[in-house]
Parts: C-alpha cells; structure tokens; sequence
C-alpha cells in the first residue's frame, strides 16, 4: 500500500507533504508525491522547480521513508486526474492541502480539495498550513 500526496510549492504544499511523510512513517508505507501541470500550459504556477523538489527530497530523506514522485499532465480536470491517480496506484490515503477561499471564490472557481473530498473512495487527510 502506498498513501498519495498532491504537491504544489506553496505553503500549504508543504504542509501537505510534511503531513504525508509523517502518515506514511506511521503506517510504514511509501509515500507517492504528484505534481500535475496543465497540459500545454507554457507557464504553470503549481508546476514544482528544481529547488522545490530538493527541499522535498531532503525532507523524505530525513524521514527514511520511501518514496516516488509522480510528475502529471491533465487536460481539462485536475480532481479527476488526481483520482485517477489514487485509484491506479491503489492507495490507502490521500492527503490534500486546503488553502483559504472565500465563499464567492467557492462558488465561482470550485475547489479541487472539496470534490476531491467528495469523490474520493478511500480515505483523504485534508492539512491547512500553519497561519503566520
């Protein structure tokens, strides 16, 4: 079994993988960590640097847990491509980051987190960052 993380370089990215890492140490399982950028974008603001994946790795490392990075493209719906993702590698957890949004920017935008928690079929920890 192995628990799935969704990563951007934020914040909340980062406490989602901090939470994941001490998930998968607990339960003694492998930590599959994805970026998914849209398809064709020329610049994508979630698509993870270098330095960004350094500081991931390193976190992991210190951890002494195992684990893979899963790089994504997806065309029109970054919750169904996530999904997928949890389903094919059969996962145990999925662990989210939520961020703050307004209730306008809710009902205008939708959020990936909320049908994620919605529509998945096993387990999700959803982490929000630390204020400050």
């Amino acid at each position: 079994m192995s628990i799935i993380v969704g990563y951007v370089p934020t914040a909340v990215g980062k406490a989602a993988v901090d939470a994941a890492i001490a998930e998968a140490r607990i339960r003694s399982e492998e930590l599959l960590i994805v970026n998914s950028s849209r398809e064709g974008a020329l610049v994508d603001k979630n698509t993870a640097s270098t330095d960004d994946w350094a500081e991931v790795h390193a976190a992991v490392a210190k951890a002494g847990i195992s684990s893979r990075i899963i790089e994504s493209t997806y065309r029109d719906d970054l919750t169904e491509e996530f999904l997928r993702l949890a389903q094919e590698h059969e996962v145990s957890l999925i662990v989210i980051g939520l961020r703050h949004r307004t209730q306008v920017g809710k009902f205008i935008m939708g959020s990936h987190a909320q049908r994620i928690l919605l529509q998945a079929d096993r387990p999700v920890l959803a982490v929000k960052a630390a204020e400050g």
